[in-house]
Formats: structure tokens, sequence, C-alpha cells
């Protein structure tokens, strides 16, 4: 697919995400272009997707996920009012070298209570966030979170042998790195190991739910991709996480975006 088009196609849900580096952003689009292929490829002989149109799979798949990446990783300039940074802030004491001189040089481009585009895919301990995407199946959200924000180290939980091996072939086609694929069930996976789980299209949602909030570190986030008919269900079934206002997707007349934290802000 032509990466023209799957530009133009994402646009709704990178609108105002442009990060003016076009090389990036063309990187982007033929990781996304060969992500489809494998996908179509693959498809034909395991169950992957029920969507088989390559413009329905960038804006149902790619752009849903993207939208999520850019939420939970803004770049500069890229704030549109809400905070899902790893932490609301870095300290002096624990932020990278340079942090300071950088925020004093550009005021904007780390407001108050953000962390700035170099250091938003940091911890308090120096390290790259961890994410993992449970029962990840083609590899979304997650594979394009990773292409969004490659810095973090990302968990693909999946535990399906056949999607396994097809999230194997993805990642060695896009040549990512700092992956980790599990073939296995989530409940086997150590607790409070992940800054960030993401849940999306998931069968037995509400007993999946207690689940993902169990891998989640302190000051962790969960970001549910749901339907608006989810959302009460997913605050009763977490009532101890501390959720923000659902976000709504575009183009879609239900879907949304829902973060819960598991400490306030």
């Amino acid at each position: 697919m032509h990466r023209a088009r799957i530009a133009e196609l994402l646009e709704p849900f990178l609108q105002g995400a442009n990060d003016q580096r076009q090389t990036t952003n063309d990187k982007l689009y033929q990781d996304i272009s060969t992500h489809i292929d494998l996908l179509l490829r693959w498809n034909a002989r395991i169950n992957l997707t029920a969507i088989c149109d390559p413009e329905e799979i960038v804006t149902r798949h790619f752009g849903e996920s993207l939208f999520a990446a850019r939420h939970l990783f803004p770049k500069q300039r890229d704030w549109e009012g809400h905070d899902f940074s790893p932490e609301p802030a870095l300290s002096k004491r624990s932020a990278p070298k340079g942090a300071d001189n950088a925020s004093e040089k550009n005021p904007a481009s780390a407001p108050e209570g953000r962390v700035s585009a170099n250091d938003q895919r940091l911890t308090t301990n120096d390290r790259p966030a961890r994410l993992a995407d449970l029962g990840s199946g083609a590899g979304f959200p997650g594979i394009p979170i990773k292409l969004w924000a490659p810095d973090i180290a990302l968990t693909l939980i999946e535990s399906n042998h056949k999607k396994a091996a097809f999230l194997r072939e993805v990642t060695r086609a896009l040549t990512l790195t700092d992956i980790d694929i599990q073939n296995a069930r989530a409940e086997t996976l150590s607790p409070a190991t992940f800054d960030f789980v993401t849940l999306r299209a998931v069968e037995r949602f509400s007993s999946i739910l207690p689940i993902a909030a169990a891998l989640l570190a302190s000051s962790g986030r969960l970001a549910l991709l749901i339907a608006s008919s989810q959302l009460g269900q997913a605050h009763s079934t977490l009532p101890h996480l501390h959720w923000q206002p659902p976000i709504p997707i575009p183009q879609s007349k239900s879907r949304l975006l829902v973060v819960g934290l598991t400490e306030p802000q």
C-alpha cells in the first residue's frame, strides 16, 4: 500500500501529532505497509482478522492503535489536554542529564507537569517504560505503539501458537528490538511487572480485566480500547483504579480509549 495513502488515512487519528520529522514518518508508513502485506498473507491461512480490505485495516487497526499511542506517549506539541505520560513529571534527581537545560532553552517543549519529548518514555529509574499488550493477536495495538514509541520495552502476550508465530515474523520483518513475545496465558506471567498494559478486542472481557490489572506495577496505566457499552463494566470490575475521562476514537460512533491508573495523579 502506498505510503501517501496510508498517511492520508491516518491523518484523523494523528491530527496535531506531526513531529516535523518527515523521514521518521516515512519509516512509520513503510513499516505499516509491510505489516499489512504480512497480515493479508498470513490471514489466508490462519484467522488473524476479519477485516481484509487494506484501507480498512489502516483505519480500524492502525488508526485506533496509533491514537492510543499518541496519548500514552505524547510527543512535543501533541498534548491535547491529556496526561498519560509514564510519570506526571520527572524530578531533577531522576531526570536524565541535560533534561533541565533542554527545558530552560525551550520552556514550551516541556509544559509544567509533563515530561519532555526526550524523557517521556523513561520512568524514575531511568529505564525504558515496559508495556504489555495482552491478547495481542495480529499485533494490535502493541506493534503500532512500538512503531510510535520505539524506545519502550514491549511484551506481546498471545496464547495462540500460530498467532505468536505471526508476531515473531512481523517483528523480524520490521527489525524491531526490545520485544518479548510470550506464547502463554497472561495469568502465568509475573504480577506487578509493567508500567502499561493494553487491551483491545479480547474475549472474556470481564474476566480478563483483573488479570490485566494484576500485571501493572506501581503507578501503572491500564489502557483499554473498547466500545462505549463496555465502559461501565470496566469501571465496576476494577473500581480500585482511578479512571481518566474516556476519549472518543475518531471515525467511530462508539469506540473509546479509556485509561485507568493504579495511583491518582
